[in-house]
C-alpha cells in the first residue's frame, strides 16, 4: 500500500470515527449507569469522574468562544454580541444565512452540450448536460457576491506551488541532514536555525529589499514568484524538523533493506518516507499554511485581481466601517479548510512533534 493510499484510509478511518462518537459516548454514558446500579461504580468515583468531565467542558467552551463569537457575527446581521433588549441571549433573535451567501456567491454548474463524432461517418452524437444550482444567491437576496472565490483561486495558486517547491527540498535535506556525512554538516544545521530565528526580526527590513528586488526583475504581481519566496521561507524550520523526525528512525531498517539488494532510492521511498508519515503530515501542513495564510508580503506584491485569501478579508474593512457580518462570514468560511484539516491530521501533527527534541 502506498504512502497515500495509507494516508487515504487513515483519514477515511478517522471520518468513521468522528460519525461514531456521539453513539460511542451514548453507550458508554449507558454502561456508567448501569454499573452505578450494580454497585460496581461508587458515587463517589461518579461524581469526581462527572466534576472532571464538566471541567474538560468548560475549558473546551472558552476555547472555541472565539469561534462561537465569530459564527455569531456573522448571522446576526449587526455583529457579536450576548447582550440583547430582553437580557442576555446566545443566539441572536433573527439568525440569516445571507452573508455566508454573499461569500460564496453562485454555485452553479452550467448546462453543457457535449459532441462526441462517430469514428467512419458523419454522424455525431449530442449530449446536453443540465444546469445543476447547488447555490443560487439570488435566491437569497445576493445581487453582488463576494470575491471569495477569485481569492480562493488565488490562495490555491499560491500555495500548492509553495508546498510542492518546499517539499522537493525538504524532503532530500532533511534525509541528507539526518543520514549522511559531509563538510560542515553541523554549520548547515545551525545556519538553517539561524536563518530561522533571525529572520523574523529582520522582517521589515527583508520585506523592503524583497518589494526593490521584485519591482527590478518585473516580478511584483507574479504569484508563482510569490510562491517561491513563500517556499525559501518555509525549508529551513521544516527542513529541521522533518530530519530530526528522521533521526528517530533506527538505522538497522535501512541496512536491512540494503542486504536485502534495494536500490538507495528504494530504501528512501519504501522504508524512510513510510516511517516518516507523522513528520511529513506535520511538514506539509505547515508549508502549505505558509503559503495560505501570509499576509504582508502578498498585499505588498500581489494587485487587487490577485489577492490571496487573508489580503481579500482584510479588503473588507472600509475606510469608515467594518461589514461586520460579512466580515466574519468571510473568516470562518476562510478558516473552516484548515480547521477541518487539522481536526483530521492532528494525531499527526502531535506524533510529527512529539520526538526527540531538536537535536542536531
Amino acid at each position: 500500500m502506498s504512502l497515500l493510499s495509507r494516508v487515504a484510509s487513515k483519514i477515511a478511518d478517522d471520518a468513521r470515527n468522528v460519525l461514531n462518537t456521539p453513539r460511542e459516548l451514548a453507550l458508554e454514558a449507558r454502561y456508567t449507569v448501569q454499573a452505578y446500579r450494580r454497585g460496581d461504580v461508587s458515587a463517589t468515583q461518579l461524581g469526581r469522574t462527572a466534576a472532571v468531565t464538566g471541567f474538560a467542558i468548560l475549558v473546551v467552551a472558552v476555547l472555541l468562544f472565539p469561534i462561537y463569537w465569530i459564527a455569531m457575527s456573522a448571522i446576526s446581521g449587526s455583529g457579536g454580541t450576548v447582550y440583547a433588549a430582553g437580557g442576555f441571549s446566545f443566539f441572536p433573535d433573527n439568525p440569516s444565512i445571507q452573508p455566508f451567501v454573499w461569500v460564496l456567491g453562485d454555485l452553479i454548474v452550467p448546462a453543457l452540450a457535449v459532441t462526441v463524432n462517430v469514428p467512419f461517418t458523419d454522424l455525431a452524437l449530442v449530449f446536453n448536460t443540465p444546469e445543476i444550482a447547488f447555490l443560487d444567491a439570488s435566491d437569497h437576496g445576493v445581487d453582488n457576491p463576494s470575491n471569495f472565490k477569485q481569492y480562493f483561486v488565488n490562495s490555491v495558486i499560491v500555495s500548492v506551488p509553495t508546498l510542492i517547491l518546499a517539499m522537493c527540498v525538504i524532503v532530500p535535506a532533511a534525509y541528507a541532514l539526518s543520514r549522511r556525512e559531509f563538510i560542515m554538516r553541523r554549520k548547515v544545521l545551525f545556519g538553517y536555525v539561524l536563518f530561522t530565528q533571525v529572520g523574523g526580526g529582520l522582517g521589515i527590513a527583508a520585506l523592503i529589499a524583497l518589494y526593490a528586488m521584485f519591482v527590478q526583475v518585473g516580478l511584483n504581481n507574479n504569484r508563482l514568484a510569490l510562491a517561491a519566496y513563500y517556499a525559501a521561507t518555509a525549508v529551513p524550520f521544516n527542513t529541521w524538523l522533518l530530519k530530526t523526525y528522521m533521526d528517530g528512525i533506527p538505522v538497522s531498517y535501512e541496512e536491512a533493506a540494503l542486504v536485502d539488494g534495494a536500490p538507495p532510492w528504494r530504501v528512501v521511498v519504501e522504508v524512510i518516507l513510510p516511517l516518516s508519515a507523522a513528520g511529513l503530515a506535520t511538514v506539509t501542513i505547515f508549508t502549505f499554511l505558509t503559503g495560505w495564510m501570509e499576509f504582508v508580503v502578498a498585499q505588498t506584491m500581489l494587485s487587487a485581481d490577485k489577492f490571496t485569501l487573508p489580503v481579500g478579508l482584510f479588503a473588507l474593512v472600509d475606510e469608515y466601517s467594518i461589514p461586520w457580518a460579512r466580515f466574519s462570514a468571510f473568516a470562518l468560511t476562510f478558516a473552516s479548510p484548515v480547521m477541518l484539516v487539522y481536526l483530521f491530521a492532528q494525531r499527526y501533527i502531535e506524533g510529527g512533534l512529539s520526538f526527540s527534541g531538536m537535536e542536531g
